[in-house]
């Protein structure tokens, strides 16, 4: 990436290294404010003003991770056969014209095949920025992905707070103009990503050969025979599952316990602002120790959290649990990225990040049904804790993976 340097007096202000972290960072801050603002809280209303019911709705918004699940490996398998710059461009061209395609629609089963294609945006632009990131900073990799992660919760935090303002503020105007704004506003906000993915250039560019079946066929095989990157996989499931629960049912618990809809607000801001905040430290932190024991005392300490969630009983005991929460998934996740990068061959760094995105994306995806289930079963608690139990489990089937086994 060439960028012009600093033509002051004083010399140049920013290495070439710091340039290129902080386009990374700002390609992922507006992509993510983009894809977000274009979701919450909009999608679920906009939903209904289009005239849909709860089924509908549900339906609609498990669309997006379903894309996740289903490209996050290919792409990273096509990022290191075409080089990342090509499928960043075509994110980037994505997550700018699916916000335009919500102004079209009229029939709410319309919104299916849109958000799926939204989705891609985000199963693209997942791995294959986490795979420029090792590469470019092999030294540095947990700190740097840990920053990237915190810039793009950044936008994530933003993007509510703006579209309900947006909302509120075109709310009598009439019919679906106040949506029409909100998605016009995610269209904007995708404007940098589709030209600084445009002007990114990468050291070394792919081949322009499609690979066939076989070259997808021996990454996957490559991914899953490894026992390393298998166990870091389910490490990562497992944090998401949890995730996927936890900001699922708590919610509907605290509101059961009858706190006040701002005091739920506040738990999930102050987990999301601790994540954040901690991501680069706990990324640095990786990048000096052995990242196996992070991943198991983030795996630990979240899975934990979880299960003391029907013990809190009080306002600031739950915001104690979800701020710890939140420290445990920061140090969990930073670390599993950087270890695949340190495990996965060079050529294939791409393929075993999508790996790991598409599984963290089924792990998001099942925590909320499976919990769900035995909520409706055995109550909460039991549900709770069984967040905790699968934690252990699979705490300790990494724990046997990835030591080392050398004669």
């Amino acid at each position: 990436m060439t960028m012009p340097a600093n033509s002051s007096g004083t010399g140049e202000r920013f290495s070439p290294e710091q340039r290129m972290m902080y386009y990374l960072f700002l390609i992922g801050f507006f992509a993510i404010f983009s894809t977000t603002i274009s979701k919450n809280p909009v999608l679920p209303l906009f939903t209904r003003a289009l005239g849909a019911n709860d089924a509908v709705i549900g339906l609609i918004a498990a669309v997006s991770p379903l894309a996740g699940i289903l490209f996050s490996f290919p792409v990273g398998v096509l990022s290191d056969h075409f080089g990342r710059r090509r499928l960043l461009v075509l994110s980037g061209a994505v997550f700018l014209l699916a916000p335009l395609l919500y102004l079209a629609i009229v029939d709410p089963l319309w919104l299916i095949p849109v958000r799926f294609f939204h989705g891609t945006a985000t199963a693209i632009l997942g791995p294959v920025i986490s795979s420029v990131i090792a590469e470019r900073f092999p030294a540095h990799k947990g700190e740097m992905l840990g920053q990237y992660s915190s810039a793009t919760l950044i936008g994530r935090s933003l993007a509510p707070l703006l579209g309900g303002i947006i909302l509120s503020s075109f709310a009598m105007y009439p019919g679906l103009v106040p949506y029409r704004i909100v998605y016009i506003t995610a269209a904007i906000a995708a404007v940098p990503v589709c030209v600084m993915t445009i002007m990114y250039r990468e050291e070394q560019t792919g081949s322009l050969n499609i690979p066939g079946f076989p070259v997808f066929k021996e990454s996957f095989v490559t991914f899953i025979s490894n026992r390393r990157l298998r166990a870091t996989a389910m490490a990562d499931m497992a944090t998401y599952f949890a995730f996927g629960a936890f900001e699922t049912f708590l919610p509907v618990y605290l509101f059961a316990l009858h706190l006040e809809a701002y005091q739920i607000g506040i738990i999930f801001a102050i987990q999301v602002l601790i994540i954040a905040v901690t991501k680069p430290f706990f990324g640095r932190i990786a990048d000096l120790i052995d990242k196996r024991f992070q991943i198991i005392t983030g795996l630990l300490v979240t899975g934990a959290s979880v299960a003391v969630v029907p013990f809190a009983v009080t306002f600031f005991g739950f915001l104690a649990a979800s701020a710890v929460f939140g420290l445990g998934m920061s140090l969990s996740t930073v670390a599993t990225s950087a270890y695949v990068a340190d495990v996965a061959k060079k050529e294939q760094i791409g393929a075993s990040m999508g790996a790991l995105s598409s599984i963290m994306d089924i792990g998001q995806s099942t925590g909320p049904l499976v919990t769900g289930i035995i909520i409706t079963v055995a109550g909460f608690g039991t549900g709770f804790f069984a967040n905790f139990l699968l934690a252990v489990a699979v705490t300790a089937v990494f724990a046997v993976s990835v030591q080392d086994r050398r004669a």
